[in-house]
């Protein structure tokens, strides 16, 4: 038996190992430390195992034996590795892409260069310290109740960090495996198991209750204990404010990971988790990954969001890594949200995660806005054609007229969805997606998938036509509208355009938060996580935008979206006001986000999902297959899909398609998609790698990719 060892694991060459034979007796599993003769003078160096074989493809006798394996106490970067191995098996991805998503790689900074990050010129120099209401003291003194039983059970022995990893031997399925040089190439690689639980908690609270300062607490007392925390958000620009106070808060003792940084940036930040000159590392997903030694606490706010979800290999879930990880080091995790997933509140219904619960505002004489759903038909009746109902443009008028002010959201940005031609009725589309082309102000039309972009044409592609006309209109549009209809207003925009370059989101927030904007008017980056006190009107022009994705989730993100949404009005003693335009106005998600009741929500939606057999009812894996060649697309995945049927029936799962994805052709690369159900995981696993093999079987010369998703 041989092992693949890396010598340093922040090289940026990761798939540089070296195998060397396991001696006859010595146990050596994945993720194990050991000590190795390395170079011509056979100096002893350490290594990390990443991958077991049982064959080498020249001279066995050129190898070398491992000297020992280190048994004294399992480092954190074994931790991350182990880590990398699961991700491997539960995502159906490479060791080697697991191990450059989990490792920081190392890239030299400039000397004598400390990063300041923009941020941090916004940090107060006084914190605002608030004292915690008797629900908010109960909630925190619950997560630290079981923050001091890991520790307990660490210094007791009750619990040891080696017992870990211990678990059965179990193949790496071939599908993960393929090609990949760190990776297993023989059956038995070792993967751990944790069989240690650790608390989790939901702290689940209405919109402005508080649950920042809750966090806030319980970091001042792990920190006190001389722990780590990972705080974990879904990107800057949702949670700029919260960012702020922990920063403030922590002065001196925060990193920040910022997903405009550099790779050198990041790693730098990474060192300072490391080297132990921070005892908070806040960040987007990647930060799960952060090089405590001592981590006490994994907090994940606003855990419901998409950020969480990784789009490229491995296509991880931030909440299940960040289990993973709790486990490996035997502490709990604080998942924090005013609208939990569906996932995450059916696990504390089913008492796998212990829910707490904040049911009123933490300012004194702060209430949840008022909110009034429009229904736009009726608009239409009475002749109102204007994007502004009758009631939002009263409300405008009477808010600028106290100097109060107003956030209007629109799920959409650029001038106008799409061009279209008024003869023969065709958009105008990307060459190489399959989407139509966005028009900006600046008489650009753009592909929001590859980035293409041409100027505004005079005539249709496609029947030559001069008729083309825009239709729809998103932030840009409504930005021009709202100067037009408002023009004593002083207006600023907020989406992916206007906050394209380094500090556009702070320049943005911190004019706004300083009064010097009446209206912000943007994407879903304004309506979550920020606390404007003189905010007390928020409009949501087009409520219902998000009801038609193609995505079980819809009406769960469309509720999220709306409750969030309403929450940024009337935070502090000011009543708010909140308006609803939809053309669907009966619909279960935005009837309850206007009343702001989540739990009749989740009886509604789970009901739904019981009865169409969707997450979390059952398990849904997705298999994207894509190819730049169409025909051989459609000639393998339906081969492919009619030869492992068969094994679906055995085992008594779902299987649906193949099917055109729902954006069909991206960047000239056209994609199909497999849908399997089944309510055991294991068994979503096992059929994964079936498929994958019966692909194999056919595409002997790796002509299609495969994606994988697992929900």
């Amino acid at each position: 038996m041989y092992a693949q060892i890396i010598i340093d694991i922040t090289s940026d060459a990761l798939d540089r190992a070296y195998t060397y034979r396991i001696p006859e007796g010595m146990e050596v599993c994945t993720g194990d430390r050991v000590s190795i003769p390395f170079g011509v003078s056979n100096a002893i160096k350490t290594g990390y195992v990443v991958g077991l074989t049982e064959h080498v493809d020249y001279d066995p006798s050129r190898v070398k034996e491992i000297h020992s394996v280190m048994h004294d106490a399992i480092s954190v970067k074994e931790q991350l590795i182990h880590l990398a191995s699961w991700m491997s098996a539960e995502y159906g991805t490479t060791m080697n892409q697991c191990l450059k998503t989990v490792l920081p790689v190392k890239r030299a900074v400039r000397k004598n260069s400390r990063r300041i990050d923009p941020l941090l010129r916004y940090v107060d120099e006084k914190d605002e310290y608030h004292e915690l209401n008797p629900e908010q003291q109960a909630a925190a003194d619950r997560i630290i109740e079981g923050f001091r039983k890991c520790v307990e059970q660490m210094a007791s022995g009750g619990f040891h960090v080696a017992d870990t990893f211990s678990g059965d031997t179990i193949s790496i399925p071939a599908s993960v495996r393929s090609g990949i040089s760190l990776s297993c190439e023989g059956s038995g690689d070792y993967m751990p198991k944790a069989h240690e639980s650790v608390p989790r908690y939901l702290l689940h609270g209405i919109t402005g209750s508080g649950k920042t300062e809750v966090y806030l607490h319980v970091m001042e007392e792990v920190i006190k204990a001389g722990y780590k925390v990972i705080m974990l958000i879904p990107e800057i620009s949702l949670t700029y404010q919260t960012v702020i106070r922990v920063s403030t808060r922590f002065k001196g003792r925060v990193a920040i990971l910022n997903s405009r940084m550099s790779i050198g940036e990041r790693f730098e930040q990474y060192m300072k988790c490391e080297t132990g000159e921070v005892d908070i590392l806040v960040g987007p997903r990647s930060a799960v990954f952060a090089p405590f030694e001592k981590l006490g606490i994994i907090i994940m706010d606003e855990e419901h969001e998409g950020a969480y979800k990784s789009e490229t290999a491995p296509r991880y879930e931030t909440r299940d890594v960040a289990y993973q990880r709790a486990k490996l080091c035997h502490c709990p995790v604080l998942y924090g949200s005013a609208t939990p997933s569906v996932n995450i509140y059916t696990k504390a219904l089913n008492n796998e995660v212990s829910l707490i619960e904040l049911h009123r505002r933490a300012k004194s004489g702060s209430s949840l806005a008022a909110a009034e759903i429009i229904d736009l038909r009726a608009e239409l009746e009475k002749g109102n054609r204007s994007i502004f109902s009758d009631r939002l443009y009263e409300l405008i008028r009477e808010k600028l007229s106290k100097h109060e002010q107003i956030m209007l959201f629109m799920n959409r940005r650029g001038y106008s969805n799409f061009v279209s031609c008024r003869s023969c009725g065709k958009a105008v589309k990307c060459p190489h997606c399959d989407v139509s082309l966005t028009l900006h102000r600046d008489g650009v039309m753009r592909c929001h998938y590859c980035g293409y972009e041409i100027p505004l044409m005079k005539k249709c592609p496609s029947c030559g036509s001069p008729y083309l006309a825009p239709f729809g209109f998103g932030t840009e549009k409504l930005e021009t509208l709202v100067k037009q209809t408002f023009p004593e207003a002083v207006v600023l925009r907020m989406d992916a355009d206007t906050t394209k370059n380094k500090g556009g989101h702070e320049k943005i927030l911190e004019q706004f938060r300083n009064h010097k904007a009446d209206i912000l008017i943007g994407t879903q980056m304004i309506v979550k996580g920020h606390d404007f006190p003189d905010v007390t009107l928020v409009g949501l022009i087009a409520a219902d935008l998000s009801l038609s994705a193609p995505d079980f989730h819809a009406s769960e993100k469309t509720f999220q979206l709306i409750t969030q949404a309403a929450g940024r009005a009337g935070r502090d003693k000011d009543s708010g006001q909140v308006i609803i335009q939809t053309y669907q106005p009966d619909h279960y998600s935005i009837a309850l986000s206007a009343a702001q009741n989540y739990k009749l929500f989740y009886e509604k939606e789970i009901g739904f999902r019981k009865l169409m057999g969707y997450p979390p009812m059952e398990h849904l894996m997705t298999i994207q297959l894509l190819s730049g060649d169409e025909d051989m697309l459609s000639m393998i995945s339906g081969a492919a899909s009619d030869a492992f049927k068969p094994e679906c029936e055995a085992e008594k799962a779902e299987f649906i398609g193949p099917l055109n994805a729902s954006v069909y052709k991206v960047n000239d690369i056209y994609r199909k998609i497999v849908y399997i159900k089944h309510p055991e995981h294991d068994i979503i696993i096992r059929l994964r790698d079936k498929f994958t093999a019966s692909v194999r079987n056919i595409d002997k010369r790796g002509l299609v990719m495969l994606n994988y998703d697992i929900q």
